[in-house]
């Protein structure tokens, strides 16, 4: 791993805000339901580099909070009544519709984040620390399988009863379109794509754009209302 003089980050910012947002939306607002989960991920993430579980833990929190920032400015956006991302309206648009059920938008946010956000906070990383893609992929790696492990909890505490889970159910056939390993492998290929594509500025910014308005037609569909 190249080395950076740079201060490191702190996970302990961005975990501040989440928790700041926890405390301020109503528990029903589905940004409010992605941060909650969102939180969780952050936390553990904090506690495995406290425990020496990441061998570069510069890497590893500098990935962190790239990552966060990225989220956390679209809240922000939101907030000033700008636009965010595209990859993040539909959670915004849709995020009070009596029809959308919780765990539709944890999977949206996770999407969104996943899909588009975690790319670009790849390549963000690299340019911080002085390094390439290839130098972070234990980190991407690390982040990516507690998340996937984490998602496995998220249904089970989101997931409506037994009673709604009939094999024709929509949601069921709803949330099995869409996969967070599958996105964690494309966004890896996004990541490096954007990495060579660096001294291209043009082309790098055409490829962001079509890659946040692919990931935004995504979530909007994971947010199509359901009935009760």
């Amino acid at each position: 791993m190249a080395q950076c003089e740079q201060v490191t980050p702190s996970v302990d910012a961005v975990i501040s805000r989440m928790r700041a947002l926890d405390t301020a939306l109503p528990a029903r607002d589905g940004v409010a339901v992605f941060n909650r989960v969102y939180l969780a991920v952050t936390e553990a993430v904090d506690r495995r580099i406290d425990s020496g579980r990441f061998a570069d833990a510069r890497a590893a929190i500098t990935l962190d909070v790239r990552f966060a920032e990225r989220y956390l400015a679209a809240v922000d956006a939101v907030a000033k009544e700008r636009r965010p991302p595209a990859c993040w309206r539909p959670l915004f648009q849709m995020r009070r519709h009596p029809g959308v059920r919780p765990l539709q938008f944890a999977l949206a946010g996770i999407n969104a984040h996943i899909g588009h956000d975690l790319a670009l906070a790849v390549v963000d990383t690299c340019r911080s620390l002085r390094c390439e893609p290839a130098d972070l992929e234990d980190e991407f790696d690390r982040v990516g399988d507690l998340l996937v492990s984490l998602e496995e909890r998220i249904r089970e505490d989101l997931m409506p009863g037994p009673d709604l889970l009939q094999i024709a159910d929509p949601l069921t056939h709803l949330l099995g379109s869409w996969s967070l390993e599958r996105a964690r492998d494309a966004t890896w290929t996004a990541a490096r794509a954007l990495w060579a594509l660096r001294g291209l500025p043009d082309v790098a910014g055409e490829f962001t754009e079509r890659l946040d308005t692919a990931v935004g037609f995504a979530g909007r569909m994971l947010l199509t209302p359901l009935p009760d």
